[in-house]
């Protein structure tokens, strides 16, 4: 991708798969659920195709049947592994010089989440970059609904038209979030979707968080 975003001055971050390289934790410990349950594992591969929101749709395509037992068995069983695991996980090359990138350019910087609010803001103090953030907007609750409402509120409460940025994710989600706040959106590889899955949006695409900076006059 080469086209200049341009008239931007806010970037609304995605945290899981965008800023924190968190795939391998989440495939770990998806797998020690399905691991009880006797159900097929995941491999990276099959993870970034069947991956999705909400994610009690993603839960049952990989096997998890709602007759049986609640959505909120495995979900809460999810978060309560998901957290001893969590600070394993790293943040993507270039995550903080891209933080400070656009700090240094007078950006506004959000993050918008589907994670669990107090999750997250663990997360973000963990790997010391809250002071980057005008704003840190995670869900009330662990189920990983839709985030566009929050974004739309988050958005509205600072004043910030959604013409006026861009949200920078990982999976066709972020661009449906996108789509619905009204604001661009470009997405990024290696994180929770595959590369294919992410063209299939028709959004902006980049490789690499390097290539991001140079698309943002």
């Amino acid at each position: 991708m080469n086209e200049k975003i341009i008239n931007i001055n806010t970037i609304i971050w995605d945290w899981n798969g965008t800023l924190l390289n968190d795939v391998d934790v989440s495939i770990e410990t998806i797998n020690e659920l399905l691991r009880e349950r006797k159900l097929p594992l995941l491999t990276k591969n099959s993870y970034r195709e069947v991956f999705g929101f909400p994610v009690r749709d993603y839960y049952r395509r990989i096997g998890f049947n709602f007759e049986q037992e609640p959505f909120e068995i495995p979900a809460h069983q999810y978060i309560e592994l998901y957290k001893q695991n969590h600070k394993r996980a790293k943040l993507h090359t270039l995550a903080i010089e891209l933080l400070d990138f656009f700090k240094q350019k007078g950006f506004a910087q959000i993050v918008l989440s589907a994670s669990e609010i107090t999750i997250l803001r663990e997360q973000l103090q963990h790997h010391g970059i809250v002071q980057y953030f005008d704003e840190i907007a995670g869900l009330g609750h662990i189920f990983a609904t839709s985030k566009a409402e929050l974004g739309i509120q988050t958005l509205r409460e600072l004043n910030i038209s959604p013409e006026c940025a861009c949200l920078i994710g990982d999976t066709t989600h972020d661009y449906e979030v996108a789509q619905e706040i009204g604001c661009q959106c470009i997405l990024v590889k290696d994180g929770h979707h595959s590369e294919s899955k992410l063209l299939e949006t028709g959004t902006a695409v980049v490789k690499e968080m390097k290539d991001l900076s140079v698309l943002f006059i």
